[in-house]
């Protein structure tokens, strides 16, 4: 049997725009060569959101099925066509009397049916990449990743605007938008020890005032031990993983986030997403290109000679030269979608396939025109394969009407989690 080999020593992450092209899987996992050969790749899931729908008329194809001519907002797809599925006709209903942004951006991938509504009137409830996570996070060192690309040092906007995961409704699985934050939560070791004694001292303290307390109480407080206990198991899987991630010599980016072009910003956070998912950090992914809503101009380099105003544009589109900029701005999110497709595509899994072909990477918006608030015939991508699940390089048009969590119960599937039901879904969505 041959032996792994080494690793050459470089960086992975050399600041904005970093390429990763490191061979991971033989070392990163320290299984070796018999136990690749043994184990079938682990498959991941994760979503890139694109704020304020899309402009239908440029969105949509004019055919379906196999070999469909790509619409011009999605003609970036084009390096990678043949990875990905085009989805229409998944709709999510809006639930009146509540923000109809906050509702796209919060709810879009809830569990919850249109009647099930939070305290705060929302249709919220777990979102599916949680639910998947649930699983999935009992194998790696942890649950899950949420990015944002939200530039904005100021926040004036509600928690609901700036995250797409939630553990339940009023429980946010709040998103990192400091990539040097994000680096070291994933790879900072000494960190994670120094949590590690906090969390010592939480549990040796709860163990002594377990037994002053009532039924009720001692019910609550094993809850949030177990939380705590998870906590604990995620630290330990990474200081194991230390010298792994010593041979690598990861280098975390150098450049601040508020100085980084949209381009920069978007890749820098795709490509720490992806080093997390190809190290079998995580299995389960989120990144917002932009927060939902958002009134703050916005430079785009490259694309636009001075900031733009991404919302107010949306409800302008009766001009016809506000509708093309917006046309770009969308071909934007997608041309960034499809760079990282491409850097997951060029990824060895093993078994002579990509992290790609192990994967469901989804772009989606919880609107589909943001002018009038529609959130009937979302846009939907999937890249990836799913370990032979999905069939892609098709664009697949389901009935009127059919519920976008439909998806998500297929994708949930794939991913070991079954579910009768998933928020106001009817059935599932033929992947293959």
């Amino acid at each position: 049997m041959a032996k792994p080999r080494n690793l050459s020593r470089r960086s992975v992450l050399r600041g904005a725009g970093a390429t990763l092209t490191l061979p991971f899987l033989e070392i990163m996992t320290g299984r070796g060569q018999a136990a690749k050969l043994e184990a079938k790749p682990p498959i991941r899931t994760a979503f890139f959101y694109i704020p304020n729908g899309v402009v239908q008329r440029s969105w949509h194809p004019q055919d379906e099925g196999k070999g469909y001519t790509l619409s011009p907002t999605l003609k970036p797809l084009a390096p990678v066509r043949e990875k990905c599925t085009l989805f229409t006709n998944l709709d999510r209903i809006k639930v009146a009397g509540t923000d109809g942004h906050a509702q796209a951006g919060a709810c879009w991938l809830s569990s919850a049916a249109p009647d099930e509504l939070s305290p705060a009137g929302y249709p919220l409830k777990t979102t599916i990449d949680q639910i998947i996570a649930a699983e999935a996070g009992k194998h790696t060192a942890f649950r899950s990743l949420e990015l944002s690309c939200n530039p904005y040092e100021d926040n004036r906007e509600s928690v609901y605007f700036d995250n797409i995961s939630w553990y339940g409704h009023g429980h946010v699985a709040r998103s990192l938008r400091d990539p040097q934050r994000v680096f070291d939560r994933l790879f900072s070791v000494r960190e994670n020890v120094a949590h590690r004694s906090v969390l010592d001292v939480v549990l040796n303290d709860a163990k002594s005032l377990d037994r002053e307390l009532g039924r009720g109480d001692q019910e609550k407080l094993d809850e949030y031990l177990e939380s705590v206990r998870t906590v604990e198991r995620q630290i330990e899987r990474v200081t194991k993983r230390q010298a792994e991630f010593d041979k690598l010599e990861l280098a975390p980016p150098t450049r601040p986030w508020q100085a980084m072009a949209r381009d920069e910003f978007i890749q820098v956070m795709g490509d720490l997403m992806i080093l997390a998912l190809r190290t079998d950090l995580t299995r389960v992914a989120s990144i917002m290109s932009s927060p939902e809503r958002w009134g703050t101009p916005l430079m785009v380099h490259g694309l636009f000679d001075k900031p733009i105003q991404h919302h107010g544009m949306t409800h302008g589109q009766g001009n016809e030269n506000v509708r093309q900029d917006l046309e770009r701005l969308d071909r934007f999110h997608v041309e960034q979608f499809a760079r990282l497709v491409a850097k997951m595509d060029a990824v060895e899994d093993g078994d002579g396939t990509t992290l790609l072909d192990n994967s469901m990477f989804l772009l989606g918006s919880g609107l589909s025109d943001a002018a009038l608030h529609i959130c009937t015939d979302l846009p939907v991508v999937i890249a990836g394969g799913a370990g032979g699940a999905i069939t892609p390089d098709r664009h697949l048009k389901s009935p009127a009407g059919t519920p976008i969590a439909n998806l998500w119960r297929s994708m949930a599937k794939v991913m070991g989690v079954k579910r009768n039901r998933i928020g106001d879904s009817t059935g599932m969505v033929s992947l293959s």
